[in-house]
């Protein structure tokens, strides 16, 4: 009987040390290099180069509206240097300043201010503001978020924004794959995309589309802020890229929901000037990572 348990509890050692860490909703990318880029898209996709990448947790899923909505309740709009952190008067906002104790925003709300204040009596204190996710899109990706806002609250969570060859690594492995599920053609049940303007979805939703890092969500639903600055590769972190600072351009990773299935590769690279940069989009998301050792995994 001893040696039968000593036999399942090797077994189950074995079995755990080929799966992907997670704590707190983080996953580990264990170090290593990996192929970056391609050479069958456009000129600042390629070449595909190897890259050795340290110890990192990414965040299994983009950070939600109900999530932005906590940290704009902890900080406010703007951050400490002036710069906006989320275009809330945009009509595609889907987090809104609201009275305590007031219903909730519909789906089909617009803009903050077209909410009707509840009737109260004059001599009545007025009820306290506060930021809150629109019904219905409380677990959807948030939306209109600039990256300094992006930036900001990942500090705010004691982590960062990914690296370029971070996010790139978390959604292909080793075996240079074009989708971070492999090989299988784009579907609905693997990633949202080829869909109609601001028509996103809850990013936990596909677990089939998971990448072998056992990250959710990157190709598809919403493109991705990281902490890159635009570089031609090969990709360096001694360069000036790492971090972007507001000077030349941030890279943009991932794909959006309103994107065609011929777009998707994890390896293709966007990005934004600083005016860009300082404003929030319809089809851009981020999610955190950090390089401190969580402990115990």
């Amino acid at each position: 009987m001893t040696r039968v348990f000593a036999l399942l509890l090797a077994v189950g050692l074995a079995v755990a040390a080929h799966l992907p860490a997670a704590a707190d909703g983080l996953m580990l990318v264990q170090a290593g290099a990996f192929w970056m880029g391609r050479d069958d898209g456009a000129p600042e996709d390629g070449p595909m180069h190897r890259v050795y990448v340290r110890d990192f947790w990414i965040d299994r899923h983009k950070v939600t509206n109900a999530e932005f909505a906590e940290f704009l309740n902890a900080r406010g709009l703007a951050s400490a240097d002036g710069e906006r952190r989320y275009d809330e008067d945009d009509a595609d906002a889907r987090v809104f300043q609201r009275a305590v104790g007031a219903p909730a925003q519909g789906s089909g709300a617009g803009r903050s201010g077209d909410e009707t204040a509840p009737t109260r009596p004059i001599d009545e204190p007025a009820l306290a503001v506060r930021w809150r996710a629109a019904a219905g899109f409380e677990r959807h990706p948030a939306v209109e978020v600039s990256w300094f806002g992006a930036r900001d609250y990942c500090a705010w969570r004691g982590r960062r924004l990914p690296t370029e060859a971070e996010w790139e690594k978390a959604a292909r492995g080793d075996d240079k794959r074009r989708y971070p599920w492999g090989k299988a053609d784009p579907a609905a049940s693997l990633a949202v995309f080829g869909r109609e303007y601001n028509a996103t979805e809850r990013g936990d939703a596909r677990p089939d589309g998971t990448s072998a890092h056992r990250v959710e969500d990157l190709l598809g639903n919403l493109r991705e802020w990281t902490s890159t600055a635009l570089r031609a590769y090969p990709y360096r972190t001694d360069d000036g890229r790492e971090p972007f600072t507001g000077a030349g351009r941030v890279v943009v990773r991932g794909a959006s929901h309103d994107d065609p299935a011929g777009s998707l590769h994890v390896s293709t690279r966007r990005s934004y000037d600083r005016r860009g940069a300082a404003a929030g989009h319809h089809h851009v998301g981020f999610r955190c990572a950090t390089s401190e050792d969580l402990g115990g995994y």
